[in-house]
């Protein structure tokens, strides 16, 4: 079996901090989908929730994604979130059951 992770990231905004939470998943892309390591860097906004935001990522390991939590634009937008979520991040870790 792969060691390949998905990840599934799910932020939720305070009322009327959407646009920074946004533009802060957004800033993150960049050099996210840079690290050798990434497979699948994608933020979404919750069509039925604007305040609810969701990153989708693909990872070669699980060793990959704390490699990038290490990183210094990881913790630049874990700081950036810091006062604008309205409740803990829910992550999950995942691996596939099929290729």
């Amino acid at each position: 079996m792969s060691q390949e992770i998905t990840v599934v990231a799910r932020v939720k905004a305070k009322p009327g901090a959407e646009k920074d939470v946004a533009a802060a998943m957004v800033a993150c892309v960049p050099e996210s989908r840079a690290e050798a390591t990434n497979l699948q860097y994608v933020p979404n906004r919750d069509l039925d929730d604007a305040q609810t935001f969701v990153f989708i990522e693909r990872w070669s390991s699980r060793e990959a994604l704390q490699a990038h939590m290490d990183t210094p634009h990881f913790k630049t937008l874990v700081e950036s979130l810091k006062d604008k979520v309205a409740e803990p991040l829910s992550v999950y870790i995942l691996q596939p059951l099929v290729a």
